[in-house]
């Protein structure tokens, strides 16, 4: 007797059920991930992770890092602006 005489048609509708459960769920859990609403908010907690540490305070030697950075660059543009403009 094959495998398949062996199962029998209840085992193999159980079966087909499960994996007709499993893909039911797997595509539901792609369709929330791809939400725009969660990608947006998924992106907002990422941004604020960046800003702010697990107990919700500030991370200031982040934040002067990436101010003196800023200030940095604007100051280059405005030596480079300088120059090209005494031509």
């Amino acid at each position: 007797m094959s495998d398949t005489q062996a199962r029998g048609t209840e085992q193999i509708e159980a079966d087909i059920a499960a994996t007709r459960a499993r893909l039911a769920a797997t595509v539901d859990e792609l369709v929330d991930r791809t939400s725009p609403k969660n990608v947006a908010k998924r992106q907002v907690e990422q941004a604020k992770a960046q800003v702010f540490d697990e107990r919700g305070e500030l991370r200031t030697q982040k934040l002067v890092a990436v101010g003196a950075a800023v200030v940095g660059v604007v100051g280059v543009l405005l030596m480079i602006r300088k120059l090209v403009g005494r031509r």
